[in-house]
């Protein structure tokens, strides 16, 4: 027969347990890093520090179906290079990078704004906005409406914050043009190497397109004193011709 202390324990059972969980959420806030600012990216070269630097990409593997199309499409794309007449990209056209592309245009920053129930990433090309959904499950895959940004959910594993992203549309080129099908996954482990220094290990897995999973890695540095500008896309001067080159409109005479 339980005694008035073990009737008090089970009454109180659930409101500790209520206690517990935000005790543990409150201490996982205190813990996470701050990954908060402006992002610019990082281009080492010669001299640069190696441990600054990120780790060089695995090979991307292609299954048949999509290496020969993939391959032609890198052929003709030297080829015009070399003529002096690069084949337009979608941007031309202002349509959006979309991810995980848009985590590194040329040297255009990323913005970071962290908050305990969604992460906030704002790139200054195109004004690219992703959000990072915490601590909450991903949808399934084939429940996600196709976007240029899919849905991304995040957790932290001890200082490094880990987001699962689905659902990104057949029309948006991953990383160096590949393409990915509905089923493409993403994994980012995104930590600070140095307080100054920030690094984005980017995991694409789909096993339509790919053979394999491949990783690569992209590398920021802070810009504490620099304050985002606006970005839009109003193009009325450049066009893509009937080969897919960009060319510019003159004005009529």
């Amino acid at each position: 027969m339980a005694g008035p202390k073990g009737s008090a324990l089970r009454r109180s059972g659930p409101a500790l347990l209520v206690l517990l969980v935000l005790f543990a959420g409150h201490a996982q806030a205190q813990t996470a890093p701050d990954l908060s600012g402006v992002w610019a990216p990082y281009r080492a070269g010669r001299g640069g520090d190696p441990k600054l630097n990120p780790p060089p990409p695995s090979p991307i593997v292609l299954k048949p179906l999509y290496a020969k199309p993939y391959e032609a499409r890198r052929a003709a794309e030297d080829e015009a290079t070399k003529r002096g007449e690069p084949l337009g990209t979608a941007a031309v056209q202002c349509v959006p990078y979309g991810f995980p592309r848009m985590m590194a245009v040329a040297l255009y920053p990323a913005e970071i704004i962290q908050g305990p129930a969604q992460i906030t990433i704002i790139t200054e090309a195109f004004s690219e906005v992703r959000r990072v959904y915490m601590n909450q499950p991903q949808q399934p895959i084939d429940e996600v409406p196709p976007g240029y940004y899919g849905h991304s959910v995040g957790k932290w594993d001890g200082d490094t914050l880990v987001v699962d992203t689905v659902g990104i549309k057949e029309s948006v080129l991953g990383y160096q043009n590949t393409p990915h099908s509905s089923q493409v996954r993403i994994t980012e482990r995104i930590r600070l190497v140095t307080p100054d220094m920030l690094h984005d290990q980017i995991t694409v897995d789909d096993p339509v397109v790919l053979e394999k999973p491949f990783t690569y890695t992209l590398a920021y540095r802070r810009m504490p004193d620099y304050k985002m500008v606006e970005f839009v896309c109003e193009n009325n001067r450049e066009y893509l011709d009937e080969k897919g080159a960009v060319k510019m409109k003159l004005r009529e005479r």
